[in-house]
């Protein structure tokens, strides 16, 4: 069975054309959660290392039971190690959440670099797939890299409110995109 770059083409085309609904609601949450941080950053990034802390403590208690449990499997010391640490990092961010920022600023600058490489080449990829709208993708990832410098930039001093603004924006920028994209696959015939 073979199958030609015209199939392919359509078959992703229909796709996108048949869950644009999605597209255009994870895009309009993401703008309303984004102006939201845009207008409390400080709350945003307590709310972000919170929230963290959170997910570093429970993954630590859950990585400590299933270690426990599984105590004979190779690798029990390394994946102690790495359930104390989850612990003791969760902990750390639920204890003093202030400080905690400052390290998650940097955590954060880490990620909208990725994030931003990862938006270009999703939207390279839609535009090989002629899915349209995928300058707005690109743009998208293009703000992430110049929030990543943004961050670097003004450490320590902006880690108070930094990762509440710049979370704020990139979501109002890649729910925007979204919801572009979501438009234009609505309109375009399956």
């Amino acid at each position: 069975m073979s199958i030609n770059p015209p199939d392919i083409e359509r078959a992703v085309a229909n796709a996108l054309h048949r869950h644009w609904k999605l597209y255009l609601i994870e895009g309009i949450v993401l703008v309303a959660l984004g102006l939201i941080a845009i207008l409390v950053p400080p709350i945003a990034t307590l709310a972000v290392t919170l929230l963290f802390g959170w997910l570093f403590l429970i993954s630590g208690v859950m990585g400590l039971i299933t270690t426990f449990y599984m105590r004979h499997a190779p690798g029990f010391w390394w994946a102690l190690i790495s359930a104390a640490i989850g612990i003791l990092v969760g902990a750390a961010l639920l204890a003093q959440p202030l400080q905690g920022a400052l390290s998650l600023t940097l955590v954060l600058a880490v990620f909208f670099a990725i994030e931003g490489v990862v938006s270009i080449m999703f939207a390279l990829d839609h535009k090989r797939e002629l899915s349209g709208r995928w300058g707005m993708m690109l743009f998208s990832g293009l703000v992430d890299l110049v929030l990543a410098v943004m961050i670097i930039a003004g450490l320590p001093s902006t880690a108070a409110w930094a990762i509440g603004l710049l979370v704020g924006i990139n979501m109002v920028f890649g729910g925007t995109a979204l919801i572009g994209m979501a438009l234009h696959a609505k309109n375009a015939a399956p």
